[in-house]
């Protein structure tokens, strides 16, 4: 069982993905050694998993095969499925097209 900490009592040495993540480094495949929990008011608490700092890796660096891996995924997203055209943003899953192509009434 990990150990649990409150909101901002957690020990020098752990840190979250996101504080890892800014410092360089990764889990790299380490287990969680705690969890913080946040209290919120009438709900469950904010939960966050800690890694020991010293058992980090660091990040991997990009590859150029993975930078063209996320640019083509990422031009996937900003492309319409009905004008098959760049619109220069994320399509939202909510309307499944472009603005203009979702705000144009269907002949």
């Amino acid at each position: 069982m990990a150990d649990v900490y409150r909101w901002r009592l957690a020990p020098d040495g752990l840190a979250t993905r996101r504080q890892l993540r800014a410092l360089g480094l990764r889990p790299g495949g380490q287990d969680v050694v705690a969890e913080l929990h946040r209290p919120r008011r009438r709900k469950a608490p904010l939960v966050a998993y800690l890694y020991r700092v010293d058992r980090a890796k660091p990040v991997r660096p990009m590859t150029s095969a993975r930078a063209a891996a996320l640019a083509a995924a990422m031009r996937a997203r900003r492309t319409c499925p009905n004008c098959r055209t760049d619109v220069g943003y994320c399509i939202p899953r909510s309307l499944g097209m472009c603005v203009p192509c979702h705000d144009t009434p269907a002949a």
